[in-house]
């Protein structure tokens, strides 16, 4: 839990960072701040790997890779102007969702896991394409924000090995609900 919250603490002095470009110097810097200082996709991909460290292997491993990949389908979406309704809401959706399926310590079959996890990934991934700053190539952005968005599914996962204690499980439940309202938050405009 210190971990968590100095991973808080450090990261959420800058939050506006993420969106506005002030003070990076390269496409693959803006790229790996873009999810890590944007709290709509922070919950999500924590969610990820916290979710597959509940599900526990193969998903702890599936989960994570299949997130980027699809993500890295969507950047190029978004990079390439291909419009995909709903992006925002399915951002936010995905944090409620994943959220809600910690909490309620649903164990899916790999296979479900990875399709409701890709289908999220779509949307973070056409956001963060889509909001490519034009001064910076496409190719550093991308990788940017997939090594950005594995260092949180990673975090996730740390997170999830807290299932191994006592009450850790509750513990891991009760992130799932703050994840699922950090994601309404969003979805409803109060964040």
């Amino acid at each position: 839990m210190r971990l968590f919250i100095l991973f808080l603490i450090v990261f959420a002095s800058n939050s506006a960072f993420a969106h506005t470009g002030a003070g990076i110097d390269t496409g693959f810097e803006s790229g790996f701040w873009h999810p890590i200082l944007g709290w709509d996709h922070v919950v999500a991909m924590v969610a990820v790997g916290l979710w597959g460290a509940f599900l526990g292997a193969p998903a702890i491993w599936i989960l994570p890779i299949v997130f980027p990949l699809v993500m890295a389908v969507g950047g190029a979406f978004g990079i390439a102007g291909v419009p995909i309704a709903f992006v925002e809401q399915g951002i936010a959706l995905s944090g409620v969702v994943l959220g809600l399926l910690i909490m309620l310590a649903f164990k899916a079959p790999n296979t479900v896991a990875a399709v409701i996890v890709g289908s999220f990934a779509i949307f973070h991934g056409h956001a963060h394409g889509a909001e490519l700053p034009e001064a910076f190539g496409a190719y550093g952005y991308s990788v940017g924000f997939v090594i950005g968005t594995g260092l949180l599914h990673a975090f996730g996962i740390g997170l999830g090995f807290l299932t191994h204690l006592r009450t850790g499980e509750k513990m891991v439940r009760v992130l799932g609900g703050l994840i699922s309202l950090v994601g309404a938050a969003f979805l409803f405009g109060l964040a």
